[in-house]
């Protein structure tokens, strides 16, 4: 019958279910059976690599979310947008209408914290309990039980889940629902800039002759040392931009920061920097590399450089630059400058002038009436 909250967590009894087998969710799924539970979980395309390797790890498929919630009495979530998020826990045959009293869920996807509370909510009156617990560490610390865990909700929950927590990371605990989605969208205004920074200063240090793993090597027990260096700097080195999480989420993440509003007196959190974060990550999405890695962000830093991956754009080769800084070389994805926008920054063109460039256009509409 499994051992649902408050009785003690163990291999034995404790049934856990999950949903969302992507690269992530995938590995920290494989984890838990690796430990010795038994596991149930739900997938839209049953053929799908990470499914097939679930089941020859000894795991079950369900046939629904709602299905799965009922003979569980864990389940994990690991979605890729806050909508999946509703769909799969609100939708009249999700996992919330079907659960059990003292069954509790735990959504590890970077949602939004209003929808966080509202799931909470959903929960308890049908006598469950939902904590948010967002992560970060991407895939290689999904893979080696290494994450940040942000967990919110009934601080005795996040206590009792402890064990399952453990062998995928770290936990901490942060307070009521939705305060770990906050925590995750914080780190990830924190983890985009850090991205840019490295992208920025890789890509200067090659322009100055400095040999690129001697620079990393060089910075990284030093102020500018951090986990993003140690995670992706070899893999901007090596242009691999296999993803950990999709360069696409990260601008869903920024966007939840950038657009944030706390309660009812509509206090906006003003994130200048964010914003211009969001807008470099938009352009990397609009090149069509949404699906790669966040590392991939110094591909977009490349090609206001001058290195372009994609071929000069005709069209916008022969454009006067009506700032008077000459025409601009006009490679796919790069940003332009927009007469509406207030903020403004240098980047150096092919031909090796400067342009002002912080708006963002779409490579395909790309004209002259663009640039000006």
């Amino acid at each position: 019958m499994g051992r649902k909250y408050p009785n003690p967590i163990t291999t034995s009894t404790t049934r856990i279910g999950w949903i969302g087998i992507g690269v992530m969710g995938g590995a920290m799924a494989s984890r838990l059976i690796s430990a010795g539970y038994t596991l149930t979980f739900y997938a839209r395309n049953p053929s799908h690599p990470n499914s097939l390797s679930l089941q020859s790890l000894g795991a079950k498929l369900a046939n629904s979310p709602s299905h799965l919630a009922n003979s569980s009495d864990v389940v994990f979530t690991m979605l890729g947008h806050p909508s999946d998020v509703k769909s799969i826990y609100l939708d009249k045959n999700g996992v919330v209408s079907s659960l059990n009293p003292n069954t509790v869920t735990v959504d590890t996807t970077s949602s939004h914290p209003d929808l966080a509370k509202e799931i909470s909510v959903a929960a308890r009156a049908k006598s469950a309990w939902s904590i948010d617990a967002p992560v970060s560490g991407g895939d290689i610390g999904a893979r080696d039980g290494k994450l940040a865990i942000f967990a919110a909700g009934e601080a005795a929950v996040v206590e009792w889940l402890q064990p399952l927590f453990e062998i995928m990371g770290k936990a901490t605990y942060l307070g009521p629902a939705g305060c770990g989605q906050s925590c995750k969208i914080a780190n990830q205004i924190t983890i985009g800039a850090n991205l840019i920074g490295l992208s920025e200063g890789l890509v200067f240090a090659k322009r100055s002759g400095i040999d690129l793993e001697q620079f990393l090597d060089a910075i990284k027990n030093g102020a500018a040392g951090t986990k993003a260096l140690e995670l992706f700097g070899k893999r901007m080195i090596n242009k691999d931009f296999r993803p950990g999480g999709y360069a696409e989420y990260q601008v869903k993440d920024l966007g939840m920061g950038v657009n944030f509003v706390e309660g009812d007196d509509d206090e906006v959190v003003v994130l200048p920097g964010a914003s211009l974060v969001k807008q470099i990550f938009t352009g990397m999405v609009a090149n069509g590399d949404g699906k790669l890695g966040g590392q991939g962000v110094i591909s977009v830093i490349d090609r206001i450089n001058g290195s372009p991956s994609k071929a000069p754009l005709e069209a916008a080769s022969t454009c006067p630059d009506v700032y008077g800084k000459g025409a601009y070389p006009g490679y796919a994805g790069d940003l332009l400058v927009g007469s509406t926008t207030g903020a403004s920054f240098n980047a150096h063109g092919d031909n090796g002038r400067k342009y002002l460039l912080p708006a963002l256009y779409d490579p395909s509409t790309l004209s002259c009436s663009t640039l000006v």
